[in-house]
This record gives C-alpha cells, sequence and structure tokens, in this order.
C-alpha cells in the first residue's frame, strides 16, 4: 500500500481533483473539511503526510497546524490563498514544511509531496553523525540533541540543520539552502528559509537573539559556526 496523504480543505472539488491525482501517483488518501475534522483524521488515520489549508472553518488552519506540531512531527505541506508572504512564513515558523499557492497545478502538489516524502527517509545508510559545540546529528536515526539533550526538530528544521552543519564557516545564501532543503529553489520561496532559522535559533541556541551556531552574514545568507568558534 502506498503512503497515505491527509488532505484538508473546505472545497469539495479541491479534495475531489487532489485525491484523484495523489491516487493516480499511488498515494492512499483519507479527507477532512474543516479544522475540526482535520485533528480527528489526523488522530485516527496517522497519515504519513498532510496537505493543509490555512482558511478552514470551524478551527484557523494555523491552529490545527499549532495542534498538531504539539503531538507529531508529520510532515505538513500548506495550501494557502493569502498573498501576504508573512502569512505564509507564520505557517513555517509553526512548523510546516512547504507550502503551496492557490490556484496551483495538482501535478505540482504531487511533486511538493513526493519531494517531502523522500526526504522523510533521510540519509540512506550512513550511521553518520555531525558535532559542532554543543550541537550533535544522527543522520542515520534524524536525531538532534544539544548538550546531551535531544531536540525535536521537523523534517525541514533538521535538513536545514545538517546542510549548514556539513560545512561549517561556509556561507550559504537562502536559495542554495532551499535547494539543499527541498530540492528546488523558485524565486519569492528563499525567504522561507529565514523561518526555518528562527525555528532552530529557538531549539539549539542559548540564547536565540545572540546565535552561536546559526551565524547570519548580511547580504549574503547563514553559516554555521566553526568548530573552533561554537
Amino acid at each position: 500500500m502506498g503512503k497515505k496523504i491527509l488532505v484538508v480543505d473546505d472545497e469539495p472539488k479541491i479534495v475531489h481533483v487532489l485525491r484523484g491525482y495523489l491516487e493516480s501517483a499511488g498515494f492512499q488518501v483519507a479527507a477532512a473539511y474543516d479544522g475540526s475534522e482535520a485533528l480527528t483524521a489526523f488522530r485516527h488515520e496517522k497519515p504519513d503526510l498532510i496537505i493543509l489549508d490555512l482558511m478552514l472553518p470551524a478551527i484557523d488552519g494555523l491552529d490545527v497546524a499549532r495542534a498538531i506540531r504539539r503531538e507529531s512531527d508529520v510532515p505538513l505541506i500548506m495550501l494557502t490563498a493569502r498573498v501576504d508572504e508573512a502569512d505564509r512564513l507564520i505557517g513555517l515558523e509553526l512548523g510546516a514544511d512547504d507550502y503551496v499557492t492557490k490556484p496551483f497545478s495538482p501535478r505540482e502538489v504531487v511533486a511538493r509531496v513526493r519531494a517531502v516524502l523522500r526526504r522523510v527517509g533521510g540519509p540512506e545508510a550512513t550511521s553518520q553523525s555531525l558535532a559542532v559545540g554543543e550541537v550533535t546529528l544522527d543522520l542515520d536515526k534524524r536525531q538532534a540533541s544539544v548538550a546531551g539533550l535531544p531536540v525535536e526538530l521537523t523534517l525541514t528544521e533538521f535538513d536545514l540543520l545538517a546542510a549548514l552543519m556539513e560545512s561549517p564557516g561556509r556561507v550559504f545564501s537562502r536559495m542554495q539552502l532551499l535547494d539543499k532543503v527541498q530540492g528546488y529553489a523558485y524565486e519569492g520561496y528563499e525567504r522561507t528559509i529565514d523561518a526555518h532559522v528562527k525555528n532552530l535559533r529557538q531549539k539549539i541556541e542559548p540564547d536565540p537573539k545572540r546565535p552561536l551556531y546559526i551565524l547570519t552574514v548580511y547580504g549574503l545568507g547563514y553559516k554555521f559556526a566553526e568548530p573552533d568558534d561554537a
């Protein structure tokens, strides 16, 4: 059986179209049409990935994302008709892994689903770990720790941190990081990296306002501190 995808949108036509394309691609599909149904389906269906509209009745999509993230790190792809970048960044800061702006191509959504699920598998048979300062990543088990204590990271947060830690001191542009964590990079999407960096700093830095590990290189992008500096 294929991976199970939960599609949450209050427009039945959108759910119907996505169901058709996803099932044709070999996925199982569960559906919900408001925020309350979404949380019920999430807990009972145990999907491998959730496609979540932000504009939902009963419970807003952002509140649904918050509730899901309190319980699970299941991959989230947001659907949004909101054109304000700040709205999209709020969703990413809540732990979403990707977003698609309406109107969208159903084929693009399927491609995004496949890309995110490929990343869930992580590196193949590496048993490799990365460590800089008190931050350690086990790439095989996809586990992170700071000063020996486990830290819960979303899929995208883990991949972003791994990309930075694999090359301490190297400066990456936002577009380079976007390509590394998602497998593609589109103009206009690069600022989403800022939201993920903000989340990571909250989780791994002793003082997120004065980061020791993930450093901003103004006008260029980000880098991870070299071992002697961390």
